[in-house]
């Protein structure tokens, strides 16, 4: 394809008015202040969190949408599914959620299968709703009738659109957006996939990193660049789970405590492939499948996340597939499945008891590794606590959490009598007084050594036990 990516994409919008200040290497910029500013590290300027943000994976089967709720209701839209039903998914997604204004919408990359809604989208919300604030876009240029309906789409209702690099920041109220990719110049002369928009999201001591369509090369200079930087608590499997991306070298480097892969039910590339998730299943890190989760809500305080789905449906990745398929569009609740707490390799705090009945809390045993395969056993593998004390402990909004911060909340209203015990199974099944279910889908506690970590309703740590 003749000429750079940025002359391709200025030709197409010519006509634009907020091209009238696009200057080689820099941003589109357009005649109004700027919303994207540099920064120079992933997440750099984070700031103390306040209220909650919500990350929506959106089912839309071999295709990827991700709707960011901040703290203040500002939103971000980042790719808008296949092109095969023009983003109805999608729309109907945001409709359904009362989303009346896109403040940010992010191109990850130009392929049909992540643009498909484009034209439809900004065409609704500039017409029936309250607009897009401004469209993010890394520069790079598809020859695709999908592509070319976007850009009219642009010029149509003169929607601000910004060429988006490394080292620029999204402002959004409440949430650090770091822009991590794609760099400049581009990767591998130019490839879409291999120079997605990468973006950082951090709340508080949360974060969730998504990579679009990154490949082997964007992963091995994210990791080469940022190092520790990339830790977040949830990962966004790139290009749909293909073998080509989630390396093990980004998931050592990142040590998410979940990730989510969008991807449909029978893909016809194999997606997600089995050596994304022997990957997952040899670093016991859960996975949420929209095929068979349907759709998909993080839920972010600033200190855990709530991981929120349609249906329930293991998370074990070397099982995925045995999940019942559920289909785009199909209407229902989320419920929350589990929570993860903070970033990836943080130290728990020490603080000291503010209830004088905490300690009374003890463990009297660790079940780390059940007889036969653990994946298999879940229920088998249990931590056993006790009441040392001598009145009823209220264990209501407790957590128990392990060292890479997943984190299992007993339920409202449970008291551990005087001298009585609970036992804790990793696995699914009908809570009594003596035995509670975390209800994961994998294993929890590493047979190598961890730590049990017990905080009150509070969030003040009472129980630290490591175990080797």
């Amino acid at each position: 394809m003749p000429g750079s990516p940025r002359s391709i994409l200025a030709i197409f919008l010519v006509t634009l008015l907020v091209l009238a200040g696009c200057v080689s290497g820099g941003p589109i910029e357009s005649p109004t202040q700027s919303p994207v500013e540099e920064t120079t590290t992933a997440g750099a300027t984070q700031t103390a969190a306040e209220g909650t943000v919500e990350v929506h994976f959106i089912n839309v089967g071999q295709s990827v949408s991700t709707l960011v709720i901040g703290p203040s209701g500002e939103t971000m839209l980042v790719d808008t599914g296949h092109f095969t039903d023009d983003g109805e998914y999608v729309l109907q997604y945001l409709q359904a959620h009362g989303i009346e204004r896109l403040d940010h919408l992010v191109v990850s990359h130009n392929d049909a299968d992540h643009i498909g809604g484009n034209a439809g989208i900004i065409d609704y919300y500039e017409t029936e709703a309250d607009g897009i604030g401004a469209i993010y876009d890394p520069g790079i240029a598809a020859s695709t009738q999908t592509y070319s309906e976007y850009l009219d789409a642009v010029e149509e209702h003169g929607v601000t659109l910004y060429e988006t690099r490394e080292g620029d920041q999204i402002q959004m109220e409440g949430v650090d957006v770091a822009v991590l990719g794609p760099p400049q110049p581009y990767l591998e002369n130019a490839a879409r996939n291999e120079n997605s928009i990468v973006l950082k999201l951090t709340h508080g001591e949360t974060s969730f990193l998504l990579t679009g369509d990154a490949e082997d090369d964007q992963e091995a200079y994210l990791v080469d660049t940022y190092g520790e930087q990339l830790q977040a608590t949830v990962l966004k499997a790139g290009h749909h789970g293909s073998a080509s991306s989630t390396s093990g070298s980004l998931l050592d480097t990142v040590q998410p405590q979940a990730v989510i892969i969008s991807s449909a039910y029978e893909s016809q590339y194999g997606h997600p492939a089995e050596a994304v998730l022997e990957r997952l299943a040899d670093r016991s890190i859960p996975a949420y499948w929209t095929a068979t989760h349907g759709n998909i809500v993080l839920v972010s305080d600033g200190s855990s996340v709530a991981v929120r789905t349609q249906q329930s449906a293991t998370t074990d990745p070397t099982a995925l597939r045995e999940g019942t398929a559920i289909a785009p569009g199909t209407s229902g609740d989320v419920v929350e499945q589990d929570r993860y707490g903070g970033q990836a390799g943080a130290s728990p705090a020490t603080v000291a008891d503010t209830d004088g009945n905490s300690n009374a809390l003890e463990i009297v045993s660790i079940t780390a590794d059940p007889a036969g395969d653990d994946r298999r056993n879940l229920t088998g593998e249990t931590v056993t606590f006790r009441n040392g004390g001598d009145e009823p402990l209220d264990l209501s909004g407790w957590t128990v959490a392990d060292a890479a911060g997943r984190t299992y909340t007993f339920p409202e209203g449970y008291k551990l009598a005087s001298g009585a015990t609970v036992t804790l199974h990793t696995g699914s099944g009908t809570d009594t007084a003596t035995d509670l279910y975390w209800g994961s889908g994998s294993p929890i506690w590493n047979n190598g050594g961890d730590t049990v970590i017990v905080r009150n309703s509070d969030n003040d740590t009472v129980l630290t036990e490591q175990y080797e």
